[in-house]
């Protein structure tokens, strides 16, 4: 690897600060600003960060934290595609081959795909973490937007339609009910 491919990287890497998260848009959340793919990105890793210290889990939070980082990077290639504009596997499918184009480049790049192939299966205790932080991190987004807007019926509805179709953990769904039952902005 050079430092032209490292720069490179960061590049790409860059585009999702701009890249919105169209599910917001779809679901007409009228906010004057919709958060990036990278904030979702950070946002997910404090939320495991917070779930993983009140809940003292026993997983390799590091592992969990680098998932987190890279398990949207397919969408500098592909956008962000919802449930809303085509169904999960035909998702992962473009993406893992656009995830091949993002690390391209990059030393490692073999074990950063079996993350994101881990993360997609979600049959390991860090996967399923991570699927459950990006989820739920969803739902609190959704909620905060909606306490904004005065519309708590579209988070009401968004949040136990995840409780009913996430098979969570009980520790998530505490939470997830708690959003649902709270204003979060308090």
């Amino acid at each position: 690897m050079t430092e032209k491919d490292i720069v490179q990287y960061y590049v790409l890497c860059n585009k999702l600060k701009q890249t919105l998260r169209t599910g917001w848009l779809q679901t007409h959340i009228t906010k004057e600003r919709i958060e990036s793919v990278a904030e979702h990105i950070y946002s997910t890793q404090m939320l495991a960060l917070a779930m993983y210290s009140q809940y003292q889990y026993k997983i390799d939070i590091y592992k969990v934290i680098l998932m987190l980082a890279i398990h949207e990077t397919e969408e500098i290639i592909i956008g962000d595609l919802t449930y809303l504009q085509i169904d999960e596997l035909t998702k992962q499918e473009i993406g893992h081959k656009a995830i091949h184009e993002v690390l391209e480049n990059l030393n490692i790049k073999e074990d950063l795909i079996d993350l994101i192939l881990e993360f997609d299966a979600k049959e390991t205790e860090e996967a399923k973490f991570a699927y459950y932080c990006d989820k739920l991190e969803c739902d609190l987004q959704c909620k905060l937007y909606c306490e904004k807007e005065n519309n708590l019926s579209l988070a009401e509805k968004w949040i136990k339609n995840d409780l009913n179709k996430i098979n969570y953990d009980d520790n998530f769904a505490s939470v997830a009910k708690y959003a649902l039952n709270n204003n979060l902005e308090k």
